[in-house]
């Protein structure tokens, strides 16, 4: 466990808190739960697959600090269970919504039942997580929700109409909602990374996709699950108090907006 300052062990909202992190099997989500555990969080991390979540808690051994539910944000049973293991904990102080699945499909070849899918992953189930957990977060009168999008909605993306137009959403939804509970004492931040070597990205996008993305952008190399650690953890801690419905982009300067 890392060692805090005075500065922050001052305030009861720096550590000892209860976060929860969807898609936290992934690399990104992976690399957020070990962040926050070494903070002195409690983390209560979800993914779809059990043995991936498995796995991630070995690795951390990070004992009763770390809670798993196995699920999709997408399924009310399984966000049900969710909420559930978070009231055993006693509420929710911070909400990291990083799950997502990023296909590429032609727009001509799409069908309807895909489309419903990816919106389903990258936009209602932020919805559904959010509106499970959020009471839990307003009995305490202070939280922080960070939505996880993509820069690929800046310039668009052939091949993903269904994924850009989720996460374009997803802008609206945190404006919108950062109006509603800012008196509640939460806020809520939207981050939008560039392309990030995950495992599902090394796999699935085209090599020259992830060359053109180094050499597009101002800090010329690939971006990292490590790199979006720093400025989720930021909007996550009581420094950010002031600072709600607003998109964080974090692509290395790819997109200076």
């Amino acid at each position: 466990m890392t060692t805090t300052s005075t500065s922050e062990t001052s305030n009861p909202h720096s550590t000892g808190r209860v976060v929860v992190i969807t898609g936290a099997a992934g690399g990104m989500g992976a690399a957020l739960t070990k962040r926050f555990l070494d903070n002195g969080d409690r983390v209560i991390a979800t993914d779809r697959s059990a043995d991936a979540l498995d796995e991630t808690a070995a690795d951390l051994d990070a004992g009763g600090d770390l809670v798993t539910v196995a699920g999709s944000i997408a399924d009310e049973d399984d966000v049900g269970r969710l909420a559930d293991a978070a009231r055993a904990a006693s509420g929710v102080d911070v909400l990291l919504n990083v799950a997502g699945f990023f296909p590429f499909d032609a727009f001509a070849e799409m069908t309807a039942e895909r489309w419903r899918t990816v919106i389903d992953i990258n936009l209602t189930g932020y919805f559904l997580v959010t509106r499970a957990l959020l009471p839990l977060m307003s009995a305490r009168g202070w939280g922080r929700i960070v939505n996880v999008g993509s820069a690929s909605m800046y310039p668009g993306v052939a091949g993903q109409v269904h994924y850009v137009t989720a996460k374009s959403g997803l802008v609206g939804f945190t404006r919108s909602l950062a109006r509603e509970v800012g008196g509640g004492g939460i806020t809520v931040n939207l981050l939008t990374p560039g392309v990030t070597l995950t495992g599902p990205v090394l796999e699935h996008f085209p090599p020259e996709l992830i060359e053109s993305q180094r050499e597009s952008r101002a800090i010329p190399r690939d971006q990292h699950a490590e790199d979006l650690v720093g400025p989720i953890f930021f909007l996550a801690s009581p420094e950010a108090d002031f600072i709600t419905g607003q998109t964080l982009n974090v692509d290395g300067g790819m997109f200076m907006n």
